[in-house]
């Protein structure tokens, strides 16, 4: 291993500067969170500014979420090596440079090359928040602390189609990336003042074979998941993508285990609490993003309501995690995180259970408390996994588990997307198929196919919502790394 520099604990911070440092990480964490959801409501104008077509305008989107998800270990290496704080700082202006050129863009392929530069420090931002709450925090405060992060997201992912809508309506679409301008340039002067520097330095070669590996492994992989949904699993070049993923992983992990020093540290998965809180963490990704997708065509589609009542609609949800992920962080300060995860996603498994039972005439408050219902259980379950996660590790490991946790959540927010709408989509067509020899009317058989797929596919969500609690449960006892 090479030379490990300790300074001193960040621990000795004044409660009054944690604060400050911790808004800080929140204001990024808020900033490259809300990105990846406030541009979708623009995307029609967009499209119409540049007469694009949707195959085209979707990569607006698509580029920053693959880049963001492929770069997060590359960028909690980095963390590690050269200190999380000069990683963070460096992302804030990377991002605000990115959104500068998003919002000057004269064609959408500079756009499109614009938002993965804004990825870049996006992905820099995401990747170190909690390694830095991690340093600066004493461990009777992690969770708490985490919990204010994980708030964050919430509020980013529930403001995020309102504040692109209002912006986009009285400025156009070019205001959702200028807003980024002011905030970001405060937000690194503000960290540059407040977070203060890392205490844990590893100086070790950086491992630019590993890097290459795992971006070109996951880009490859999480492309063709992306694709799913509309060209199905069965497609060869689906099949072909995801077996050469593997491959490069493996090839990956290979390479890894013979590098004198290694991009990722692969001793960490040996570690029970590390890798089964991971799997419980992309798990719940899963389950949540099976909702995420299917609602908005349930409440538009079936029920006709329009876009901004079924937004409204579906804000109980990231609202309830926004008020319950401090509590739980609170107290899993005090008890044993594993059960407190475990609660959760059994509360999540039977929200999403109760979403599955959704008729063409459901009333709205019956979706709303199913919704909460989720939104409890995801709030209970995701601040003191984390907490558990970053505690599990050592100091020197801090940038790299924060990043491996983040790319987990957006692994998981593809996958429940690629798997909730590939069993929509089939069983859909199916119930079509099979209910027109039965006699019913048009509308009868869409009504009915609808309601058959979303119960199919909220039912796996559920199941896999319930596969958590197992995988909270056999992690082990919580044991913070100091």
């Amino acid at each position: 291993m090479g030379k490990i520099v300790d300074k001193k604990t960040s621990f000795q911070l004044s409660k009054s500067k944690r604060k400050l440092a911790v808004a800080a990480v929140a204001l990024g964490t808020f900033m490259s969170a809300l990105d990846s959801s406030v541009v979708n409501i623009a995307l029609p104008n967009i499209s119409a500014h540049f007469n694009t077509n949707l195959s085209t305008i979707e990569w607006v989107v698509m580029s920053y979420l693959l880049i963001i998800s492929s770069l997060l270990i590359t960028y909690g290496r980095m963390g590690d090596m050269y200190g999380h704080k000069k990683v963070y700082v460096r992302g804030f202006i990377i991002f605000t440079l990115g959104s500068f050129l998003c919002g000057i863009s004269p064609n959408i392929i500079i756009l499109i090359i614009s938002r993965i530069i804004q990825a870049v420090g996006a992905g820099m931002l995401m990747s170190m928040s909690s390694a830095i709450i991690t340093n600066i925090t004493p461990p009777k405060e992690r969770g708490k602390s985490l919990g204010i992060i994980a708030v964050s997201v919430s509020i980013a992912l529930a403001t995020g189609p309102v504040i692109g809508g209002i912006l986009t309506s009285l400025l156009g679409w070019e205001s959702i990336f200028y807003i980024n301008i002011p905030i970001g340039i405060f937000g690194c002067f503000f960290a540059e003042k407040v977070i203060p520097k890392s205490t844990i330095i590893d100086k070790q070669p950086f491992d630019i074979k590993g890097s290459v590996l795992i971006f070109a492994s996951l880009i490859t992989i999480l492309l063709p998941l992306s694709y799913t949904e509309t060209y199905g699993w069965e497609n060869p070049y689906i099949i072909t993508s995801l077996i050469g993923g593997v491959m490069l992983l493996g090839l990956f992990i290979f390479v890894e285990k013979k590098t004198q020093y290694p991009m990722m540290d692969l001793t960490m998965f040996k570690n029970k609490l590390f890798s089964m809180s991971n799997l419980s963490a992309l798990l719940s990704f899963i389950a949540q993003f099976s909702v995420v997708l299917i609602m908005p065509f349930y409440l538009q589609q079936l029920r006709g309501l329009p876009p901004s009542k079924a937004g409204f609609l579906m804000i109980p949800m990231p609202l309830t995690t926004m008020f319950i992920a401090p509590i739980s962080g609170a107290v899993s300060d005090r008890i044993d995180s594993r059960y407190i995860s475990a609660l959760g996603m059994a509360i999540a498994s039977f929200g999403i259970y109760l979403l599955s039972n959704l008729k063409i005439g459901s009333s709205h408050s019956y979706i709303a408390m199913s919704l909460m219902i989720t939104g409890l259980g995801t709030g209970l379950f995701q601040t003191p996994n984390n907490s558990a996660i970053m505690g599990s590790v050592a100091n020197n490991r801090r940038g790299i588990a924060s990043s491996i946790l983040a790319t987990m959540r957006n692994i998981g927010m593809v996958l429940g997307i690629a798997i909730s709408g590939a069993i929509f989509s089939t069983h859909q067509n199916y119930l079509l198929r099979t209910l027109s020899t039965k006699g019913l009317s048009s509308n009868e058989i869409k009504v009915q196919a609808f309601t058959g797929a979303l119960h199919l596919a909220y039912t796996v969500g559920s199941a896999i919502a319930f596969a958590a609690i197992i995988t909270s449960l056999i992690k082990g006892t919580t044991k913070k790394v100091n």
